[in-house]
């Protein structure tokens, strides 16, 4: 691959996404871009380029697609959902008894699995929800991989990434060679496309956000402007967990660590604002 076309690259995958690409990282373009390659009329990752550079938005879009990130599981990392359902869960049914309702947004979501291991975790106490209204929703660039999270159909690999045996059993139909989700987790989430290079306000405000190993592919001005945004779209007692070594100290005044070796962290606000932080156990 010639510099000029992985500056033109990097370039469009930034300013699209939001993500870095560093020159260390030639091999992963041909990796991920050859097969796209071979799919369309071009013959090269320069012609990729020069098409790109010629106004074919549909192609451009494709190899942004190609080159997002889709490394995720089923409770990944464990300790961070374990967090949510043995303190955070018990406080929101304290504090939203009123109203019965709570948002919980997925960024980054990727093929599904972490929105659906909430919503599986939100089913376990499904006696002390009746009546109530949760919502999880997952948000991510990649239609594809938003397609595949809405078909919930996953490979007996994708089940053995951290999801325990009892869950598998409980929540799962053996389809072929490959597991479906059943009809009672599924409808619990819905995926929507969106860029967090945009404003989250149209999406509502939420109590737990997770945006969960998506800031290291940021430069520290993304990571700046996206922790505002998520901020901003948060309630004053909400959530938000990142990557257990994604530290924030230093990145962003618009949260305050409630668990950093969690990443667990709470909403920076005024002190006239405060409010009890979800995150804390009571």
């Amino acid at each position: 691959m010639q510099p000029s076309d992985f500056e033109f690259l990097a370039r469009v995958l930034k300013e699209r996404s939001g993500l870095v690409l560093t020159k260390d990282k030639g091999y992963l373009v041909e990796n991920r871009l050859m097969p796209l390659v071979r799919q369309t009329r071009c013959k090269t990752v320069a012609d990729q380029r020069q098409a790109g550079q010629h106004g074919d938005a549909d192609l451009t879009a494709r190899v942004v697609e190609a080159m997002m990130f889709k490394d995720t599981g089923f409770f990944r990392d464990w300790k961070p959902f374990q967090h949510f359902r043995t303190v955070v869960l018990p406080n929101l049914l304290a504090a939203r008894k009123a109203k019965k309702n709570f948002r919980i947004l997925c960024a980054g979501v990727s093929t599904g699995q972490e929105a659906y291991s909430l919503a599986m975790a939100l089913d376990q106490v499904r006696d002390q929800l009746d009546g109530w209204s949760p919502e999880v929703v997952g948000i991510d660039l990649s239609t594809s991989a938003l397609t595949f999270a809405g078909e919930a159909i996953y490979s007996q690999f994708d089940v053995q990434r951290g999801l325990p045996i009892r869950m598998l059993l409980k929540y799962f139909l053996k389809d072929d060679d490959s597991w479906r989700l059943n009809d009672v987790i599924r409808p619990m989430v819905q995926f929507k496309f969106w860029n967090l290079m945009d404003d989250l306000f149209p999406l509502g405000r939420f109590d737990v956000v997770l945006c969960r190993n998506v800031l290291p592919y940021f430069d520290m001005q993304t990571k700046f402007a996206v922790l505002q945004k998520l901020s901003r779209s948060m309630t004053d007692d909400g959530v938000l967990y990142v990557g257990q070594h994604e530290p924030l100290s230093g990145v962003s005044p618009s949260f305050q660590a409630v668990d950093a070796s969690l990443g667990v962290y709470a909403p920076q606000r005024s002190d006239a604002a405060k409010l009890p932080p979800l995150a804390l156990a009571r």
